[in-house]
């Protein structure tokens, strides 16, 4: 088998040497920028409505578009012109049946600005016309996300083809591009163990007459075959599978829907953050789901909505945005589109449904995170810092001790959220990376100080911008003036000495993740861009308006301690509380410490109830707003639960406990599925955890239940010489989000 030798070649040859490539760029002083993009509006005459219908008008990418052009009842079909920049495209137009509008896909688009026009034929330059300007960006990206990462390595040569097997082959160009190719894939009445399909297609060639074991589709005369595209999209592979027969059925496209398509899709979205960098990625969020097949969604996903191949929301989003389109112009407008994802996959649906509304109508999200850079980055960074000093005072805390400061339910996270898999490595530029980045590629303060920084700040540097002094990402975060293990103590939990002790020598964090005597401190910058840019989740934009559905597994009680939670659907939950008085659209559905894939019953229950909302809020034509149509349309058997031991039981063993979840409360989901807290959390957090620098004040004797001497005061004081943390006010840092489609810089980057 090949190796990605070749691959890292081809993408070296685009500078003159490695250093050349990545060397930290001059700072800007106005650095980091962005902007607010907006749809360019219709001109000219209104007897035609020109729309695109892949993705927005302002980030067309790849050079073609599908258009609809509805036309005045008075204006026959017949004698319609369309141009694109003075050219006729009529062509390319069909009638959509039983309707006065025209469809098609128009190619040959430049990049940059174009203009469609439509018209009455034989008064091209007489008559009125309609004029839309569409703006076109590369298919290798980007639109928003700022200048390529470099280095960059591809991964065609190791992406391996689910089921049918094989790989891409060596990259056809700088941007590790490929030939789009389509395989079949098939459900067989005799699946092979632990495999859902058997392979169709070899090496793209189908036989000339199908096997004679092909399973139907589940209550259905139609054959389960699935056709899967695989191709590349904003330097991402990217793989749509979707039902198609093709022995029976003409090739799908706008106008050919397959039988085996409901018309709906689902966007996987797929976990990880550690190792998120610097590489094309080997695998899709997974497509081939024969539980959502079966039911007849088709599904999309990209290498690049992967975060443990890309952590950064903000290209992740871009990535959905681009591959959706594909989907669009090769398929068809999907009747609507759910987005989904499990841990990593969380903070993608979130935020794309947030900052970029009208890609998803509906999400559902398991073992969910709001957000990568607050809670995660600070609880993970906290926990690494209180394992370094727990194990620098062997004793002084016993092991209870130390868990009730992390506020964590099992006193393992600790060490777990400290230097694991899933851990605070993610903040360490010299932490984990992929095997496709080889070592002399990567950063080390000595032997390559101009190697790339495996971290989640540098990977999104386009957001933070390059501290001038370093040359490398501005940081966000921050522990100066917290007081950990502050509520503990005033449930006289600890002592004052063991209080003092720890908040005397907790210390923080150097820009490598060095341990250091002083308080980190971020970067204001950094700060205010990530809040203004939509990379904290404010749960104000897009998701105030979705209809969302949180399955929670229960984590907390693993021995060895996991990252994944409890406390985060609830972080959520007060974000959308706090920023439109209700949760109304937040569905919290707590599964039991069994976790879930989609042959479970129960889970397939709540894909159904989310499906049934957004096709009920799709049937609202009524003038309400959308958020209210979202409310008032949600089914009346979708409500928070959780499942446990009881009787009866769901056909997955658990009994069903219907009622509010919130982060605390009694009854039965309580006891079953205790909620434990964050380190920032025993520190005064309230739980929206949004405060990335805290508003200081000075120390107030008032606010402990101990009385500290006047020794212990003046310790307490020189601990803190600028105060502590007052959580219910805001710092000068805090900033709303600005609006949605925020953009970092389209085509032109430096790659």
């Amino acid at each position: 088998m090949r190796t990605s030798v070749r691959s890292i070649t081809v993408l070296f040859a685009v500078g003159a040497s490695f250093a050349g490539l990545i060397a930290p760029a001059a700072a800007d002083s106005d650095e980091p920028k962005f902007r607010l993009l907006k749809e360019h509006h219709q001109e000219g005459n209104h007897d035609f409505a020109i729309t695109t219908l892949s993705t927005r008008n302002d980030v067309v990418t790849g050079g073609d578009v599908l258009v609809r052009v509805d036309v005045a009842p008075s204006i026959a079909l017949g004698n319609v012109r369309v141009d694109l920049n003075g050219n006729d495209a009529t062509s390319v137009f069909q009638q959509v049946p039983g309707s006065h509008v025209l469809m098609g896909l128009v190619t040959g688009l430049v990049n940059g600005d174009n203009v469609l026009a439509a018209s009455e034929q034989g008064k091209k330059g007489k008559g009125p016309s309609g004029r839309l300007t569409v703006t076109n960006f590369p298919i290798t990206g980007p639109i928003f996300s700022g200048p390529h990462e470099t280095p960059f390595f591809c991964t065609t040569t190791t992406f391996i083809l689910p089921t049918t097997g094989g790989n891409l082959g060596d990259p056809i160009d700088r941007y590790c591009s490929i030939v789009t190719r389509i395989d079949y894939v098939y459900r067989s009445t005799t699946p092979l163990p632990n495999q859902a399909f058997k392979p169709l297609s070899v090496n793209g060639v189908l036989p000339a007459t199908p096997p004679s074991d092909i399973a139907l589709l589940p209550n259905s005369t139609v054959r389960f075959i699935v056709r899967v595209e695989t191709g590349t999209v904003n330097r991402g592979i990217y793989q749509i599978a979707i039902n198609h027969d093709p022995y029976r059925e003409p090739a799908p496209d706008p106008f050919h829907r397959p039988a085996g398509w409901t018309g709906k899709l689902i966007y996987q979205h797929g976990a990880g953050c550690q190792a998120g960098w610097y590489t094309q990625g080997t695998t899709t969020g997974g497509v081939l789901d024969v539980n959502l097949l079966g039911r007849g969604y088709a599904r999309a996903s990209n290498s690049l909505n992967v975060f443990n191949q890309n952590c950064s929301d903000l290209l992740a989003s871009e990535t959905t945005v681009m591959t959706k389109e594909r989907f669009v112009e090769h398929y068809g407008v999907p009747t609507f589109t759910l987005g989904t994802g499990t841990s990593g996959g969380s903070y993608q649906s979130h935020q794309t449904a947030e900052n970029y509304p009208g890609i998803f109508d509906g999400i559902l999200v398991q073992l969910a995170f709001p957000d990568v850079v607050t809670v995660t980055a600070y609880t993970v960074g906290d926990a690494r810092l209180l394992d370094l000093y727990f194990n620098q005072a062997p004793g002084f805390f016993t092991q209870e001790q130390q868990r009730l400061v992390s506020g964590f339910g099992q006193f393992g996270s600790i060490a777990t959220l400290s230097n694991s898999g899933t851990s605070a490595r993610r903040l360490d530029p010299r932490g984990d990376f992929k095997p496709e980045v080889p070592l002399s590629a990567r950063y080390d303060p000595v032997t390559n100080p101009n190697g790339a920084r495996g971290d989640i700040y540098d990977h999104t540097v386009n957001v933070y911008g390059r501290d001038p002094e370093t040359g490398f990402a501005r940081r966000p975060l921050d522990n100066v003036g917290v007081q950990y293990g502050l509520k503990v103590l005033n449930d006289n939990k600890i002592t004052k000495e063991q209080f003092l002790d720890l908040n005397e020598r907790i210390g923080g964090f150097d820009i490598d993740l060095n341990p250091i005597p002083e308080r980190h401190v971020g970067d204001r910058r950094a700060i205010i861009t990530g809040r203004e840019s939509g990379r904290v989740l404010q749960g104000m934009f897009g998701l105030a308006e979705t209809p969302i559905v949180d399955v929670r597994a229960y984590n907390d009680a693993i021995p060895n301690g996991d990252i994944h939670q409890i406390v985060n659907n609830f972080t959520t939950r007060a974000r959308l509380v706090r920023s439109n008085g209700h949760h109304d659209n937040h569905i919290i559905l707590i599964g039991g410490r069994f976790g879930f894939t989609t042959d479970s019953p129960d889970l397939g229950v709540a894909w159904d109830q989310l499906d049934r909302w957004v096709t009920a809020v799709q049937a609202d034509t009524s003038g309400a707003p959308k958020s209210v149509k979202v409310v008032r349309n949600k089914p009346a058997d979708l409500e928070d639960a959780c499942w446990g031991p009881g009787s009866p039981s769901t056909p997955d063993g658990h009994h069903y406990y219907p009622g509010p979840q919130e982060y605390q409360g009694t009854g039965p989901c309580y006891t079953l599925y205790p909620r434990f807290a964050t380190p920032r959390m025993v520190a005064g957090s309230p739980l929206v955890q949004d405060i990335m620098t805290c508003h200081l004040k000075p120390i107030d004797p008032a606010d402990y239940t101990v009385t500290f001497t006047a020794a212990e005061l003046a310790r307490l004081n020189a601990i803190f010489p600028s105060g502590v943390c007052d959580w219910s006010k805001r710092t000068g840092d805090y900033r709303p989000t600005k609006g949605t489609w925020a953009s970092f810089g389209p085509a032109g980057a430096k790659d």
